[in-house]
């Protein structure tokens, strides 16, 4: 608790130490348009009140019971706060970037007065400038409040289609719903969790497999939507992996016991939703005599997330010419072992980015911040013939939004090529 009250802390002194810049930049559309200006002190009391209310308001983070939706929002806002006035301080520091260039460019150029004085005159702020960039952070700051009041549950179907030739005739058409990263401790409503599990449902699925991260830390997070997830409907079953946050990793323990008593619990609550477990293992799906298979390992992530993932252990009897889908969190795992790995596995899910929750995703265009930490980060990828998708993730986490990136559910149909 006291490294957050610290990282908040600075967060406030940085933005009272770029106050007198902007505040500067804007003066002159103060004097144009006064609402501005008492729209301004406004949003200064929103950010600071924020980050003041999330110090004051840190309770122990074995909380029981669904999020309050007034937290989230509060805890939304700061970054809704904060992120435009980094935005508009990055913009008029390549504004000033600009005017040193041209004050030295003419400088150098020796323009002299009759006196012999240099006549180089420092440019003024394009006040234009300023209104449009004004206007751009403004409608980013109203995006972001979007994204924490609705956008965090505006669940959206991704429908994939997968061809291999080592489809059986009988799964021809077998449609599988992933859903991922989960994160129920970060919750706020049970009825708008339902609405996703209801579109879910709506699926037909045959097939549902979830591909890690339940809880953000502790098994009791996921207690107040055990119902809701057990309703999920699924023909031939719902399997699930662990990810890096159901571990516990994040949060001292008492002991190594009391820890891993926590993982049982997770899984003992998985159960309890109808999911069955896969830790470094396989299961067969059979239908009219054909089958494919199921694999499942535990995390598998570059440093410093965990690598418990067991391929070798979890690819014990299966063969290259049958269909493999293999369950792994971390979409890095996928570069790093799958791809190349021996035996031909068909299809990997993973999830673990979030897209960051926040990005462009529309009309074809794909982009979020996160692509630079990963290089698979959302949705599909297909090399020789294996394939990759990954899950953009159904909850949230760290920021109680999305902006762009909304919360998925994918449904996915295999077919004979």
């Amino acid at each position: 608790m006291t490294r957050r009250i610290i990282i908040f802390s600075l967060i406030i002194l940085f933005l009272l130490g770029i106050e007198p810049f902007i505040y500067n930049a804007l003066a002159p559309v103060f004097s144009v348009f006064s609402w501005v200006k008492v729209a301004y002190y406004a949003f200064q009391i929103g950010a600071i009140g924020s980050l003041v209310y999330a110090i004051l308001t840190m309770r122990n983070r074995r909380a029981q019971g669904v999020k309050s939706p007034v937290s989230n929002i509060i805890a939304g806002s700061m970054i809704a706060f904060v992120l435009p006035k980094v935005v508009f301080s990055l913009f008029l520091i390549m504004e000033d970037v600009s005017r040193w260039t041209r004050y030295i460019w003419s400088a150098i150029g020796n323009q002299f007065d009759s006196d012999g004085t240099v006549s180089v005159v420092f440019p003024n702020r394009i006040e234009l400038y300023v209104q449009v960039v004004l206007f751009i952070v403004l409608t980013f700051f109203l995006l972001l409040i979007y994204g924490v009041v609705f956008g965090k549950y505006r669940y959206q179907v991704r429908k994939v289609v997968i061809e291999s030739n080592d489809v059986p005739d009988s799964f021809h058409g077998y449609k599988i719903v992933q859903i991922s990263d989960i994160h129920s401790g970060t919750f706020d409503s049970v009825e708008k969790v339902q609405k996703g599990i209801d579109i879910i449902n709506v699926q037909g699925a045959d097939l549902v497999l979830f591909t890690g991260d339940l809880v953000n830390t502790f098994a009791s997070e996921i207690e107040p939507f055990i119902a809701v997830f057990e309703s999920i409907n699924s023909k031939d079953g719902k399997f699930s992996v662990l990810g890096n946050h159901d571990y516990g990793d994040y949060v001292k323990w008492e002991s190594p016991a009391v820890k891993e008593a926590n993982l049982d619990s997770l899984i003992s609550n998985q159960e309890k939703m109808g999911f069955k477990m896969m830790r470094n293992t396989s299961e067969r799906i059979e239908r009219n005599g054909e089958f494919v298979n199921l694999l499942g390992v535990e995390n598998w992530g570059k440093p410093p997330f965990p690598q418990h993932g067991d391929l070798e252990k979890a690819t014990i009897g299966i063969s290259s010419d049958a269909f493999n889908i293999l369950m792994s969190h971390d979409p890095s795992h996928w570069d790093y072992q799958i791809k190349q790995h021996k035996k031909d596995i068909n299809l990997t899910l993973s999830g673990h980015t979030h897209g960051m929750q926040m990005g462009i995703d529309w009309l074809g265009i794909k982009w979020s911040p996160v692509k630079y930490r990963y290089r698979k980060w959302a949705g599909l990828y297909t090399e020789n013939d294996r394939h990759l998708y990954v899950n953009r993730g159904f909850g949230f986490l760290g920021w109680p939004g999305r902006l762009g990136i909304w919360p998925e559910i994918t449904s996915i149909e295999l077919r004979k090529k």
